[in-house]
């Protein structure tokens, strides 16, 4: 085997039965993805699965590299965008994979953001049964979240992410530079997930971030690596503890319940890092109001998050009948009440008697989103 030519920064994400994976972070790294793949998933044949945006720009070159290198690999492509994230496209995908002849020795490498990491995820985990995947993201929201903790799924009409099941990833690759190729909407959209990181587990990351972001914005490869390290760094903390969201890895899902259903109440118009950002800001108000977080935590959330291009003026601009509708539907709620998670500071959330998320009765819902 050849010497892998990048030194990366490895992070190791725990799993069920003691078990482990790997996220390695480094410049320039897909250049090694040849050695990489045979130390880490070594297959017979490769189906590389991409959005047509990304497979255009690294999914054929990538291809091609590892074909010169004696790698049986085909890239298949699917439409960019979230509402392209269906049982359709995925029973497409398994379909293609089918005629090709795909046997249970192949592996999945899911390139792209994180549609491709969620939809490359969950044709892996249920073709055969199952194969390995090895995930390859290229935005910085696939980066620093959608592609730690092996989740796998597609959206419904119901709701995002409602189908699908835990597939954790043999490897995940990360190349910050990268993300030099992204436009600032898209690494903005990264960034919201690392201010929730910050918020949730360490104060001094999400102030970091806060006077970083301009640099961050700016493509600063250096600050960038920095920023995607601690984030992965922090929620493999938590996927270590909880693989399956059965106790602490509830807390990743600050401003996602807000955020989830201002996301279908929009018809997907708004993207999700935007949606959750607005959640954020929403769950922070909720807990004030309800007591639970200290009201001086907000204004610092709204000026960083408000460099992001979250407008609190835009949180409050929702329609309550339609959030309350998906809010419904929300698969965190429990036997029928919708659980939010707070934090009581930042860098610190509120767990009691045990809970990491907690219930709030639909009347209260409603005469908070109301009196927005």
């Amino acid at each position: 085997m050849k010497k892998i030519k990048a030194k990366p920064v490895v992070v190791s994400v725990g799993i069920e039965q003691g078990l482990s994976y790997d996220v390695l972070i480094e410049r320039n790294l897909f250049s090694s993805l040849s050695d990489l793949l045979s130390e880490y998933a070594p297959s017979h044949r490769y189906a590389i699965i991409s959005d047509n945006n990304v497979g255009e720009l690294y999914g054929l070159t990538i291809r091609d590299q590892l074909r010169r290198d004696g790698f049986n690999v085909d890239l298949f492509i699917f439409q960019q965008g979230e509402e392209n994230k269906t049982r359709e496209t995925w029973c497409d995908l398994t379909d293609q994979m089918l005629v090709e002849s795909f046997g249970r020795d192949s592996c999945v490498l899911a390139l792209g953001g994180g549609v491709a990491g969620d939809l490359g995820g969950f044709v892996a985990a249920t073709y055969m049964r199952g194969i390995p995947v090895v995930q390859i993201p290229t935005s910085l929201v696939a980066m620093i979240d959608a592609s730690i903790g092996g989740k796998t799924g597609v959206d419904v009409s119901a709701g995002k992410n409602l189908v699908g099941c835990f597939h954790p990833p043999n490897l995940v690759v990360v190349d910050p530079e990268v993300v030099c190729t992204l436009p600032v909407d898209e690494c903005k959209q990264g960034l919201i997930e690392a201010v929730k990181h910050g918020i949730i587990m360490d104060r001094t990351y999400f102030e970091d971030l806060s006077v970083a972001i301009p640099a961050l914005l700016a493509r600063d490869v250096d600050k960038i690596q920095d920023a995607v390290l601690r984030s992965i760094e922090l929620k493999a903390i938590v996927v270590s503890e909880d693989e399956h969201e059965r106790g602490k890895r509830e807390i990743l899902n600050f401003g996602h319940t807000f955020g989830h259903a201002i996301e279908a109440a929009q018809d997907y118009s708004l993207s999700h890092g935007t949606a959750v950002g607005h959640g954020m800001l929403l769950e922070t108000l909720l807990g004030i109001e309800l007591g639970l977080t200290n009201p001086e935590t907000f204004d610092p959330i709204k000026k960083c998050l408000g460099c992001l291009g979250i407008s609190f003026q835009g949180s409050l601009a929702i329609d309550p009948d339609k959030i309350m509708n998906y809010l419904r539907l929300d698969k965190k709620s429990k036997s029928g009440e919708r659980r939010f998670v707070f934090i009581s500071e930042i860098g610190s959330v509120l767990r009691r008697e045990g809970d990491w998320s907690h219930t709030v009765d639909e009347k209260t819902l409603t005469h908070f989103l109301k009196s927005l």
